[in-house]
């Protein structure tokens, strides 16, 4: 079997990772800020419960965090889960373990803006969530994007931890493909997959940086 057969079986692999990458971010990236103004709270309770939350998140493996999800509804609740529920508790799982990790860099960039930007923009009329969206959060995204690139190319690569549950994502796929056919190649293509995927992330996440320069 040559590499460009190879390529075509794990096809379908590929397409679940990119999947599970893009999901991920479409939801955690919007979810971390919300949990940032939580862990930012001025409500003990609130900022309690969030910082518990991404203590856990932060302090315990993907993996163990995806087995959780899947098998928690069955051992803790009954109920009984189904193949088709495994891509749902990797996107949940996957969700809620990096929108803690992004929480935290928002959290260090809202935080790392003068106060005195807040007071500026006060003077001028602007609102609290005019001046949030307006004037600060282009300037938080520009602070935490080498922060952001990093955890978004660690995606790229956690992504195969969906073999826990069982999800037939790229490595799964050349894990099996391995198997079957004793051979490396199947690993060398996904190596060579993971490392291209990330090259583009790396890229991508580099044009926007230099796109927000003028925020210096």
């Amino acid at each position: 079997m040559d590499f460009i057969q190879i390529i075509k079986l794990l096809s379908g692999g590929m397409a679940v990772s990119i999947y599970i990458f893009v999901v991920t971010l479409l939801f955690s990236l919007p979810l971390g800020l919300l949990i940032s103004f939580g862990r930012m709270s001025k409500n003990p309770v609130i900022s309690g419960i969030i910082k518990a939350y991404i203590s856990v998140m932060r302090g315990t493996p993907l993996m163990l965090q995806l087995m959780v999800v899947y098998f928690g509804p069955y051992y803790v609740f009954g109920i009984q889960v189904t193949n088709s529920y495994r891509i749902v508790a990797a996107l949940i799982g996957f969700v809620i373990n990096y929108a803690a990790y992004f929480a935290e860099i928002y959290r260090g960039g809202i935080q790392s803006i003068d106060r005195g930007q807040y007071e500026a923009a006060e003077v001028l009329g602007y609102t609290r969530v005019q001046t949030f969206f307006v004037i600060i959060l282009p300037q938080v995204v520009k602070r935490i994007l080498p922060a952001v690139t990093n955890e978004v190319i660690t995606l790229v690569k956690d992504t195969s931890l969906a073999f826990t549950i069982s999800v037939a994502e790229m490595f799964t796929t050349a894990k099996a493909l391995a198997s079957s056919q004793t051979s490396m190649m199947p690993f060398v293509a996904a190596a060579l997959f993971y490392y291209v995927f990330n090259y583009v992330v790396a890229f991508t996440m580099e044009f926007f940086e230099k796109k927000l320069g003028y925020y210096r």
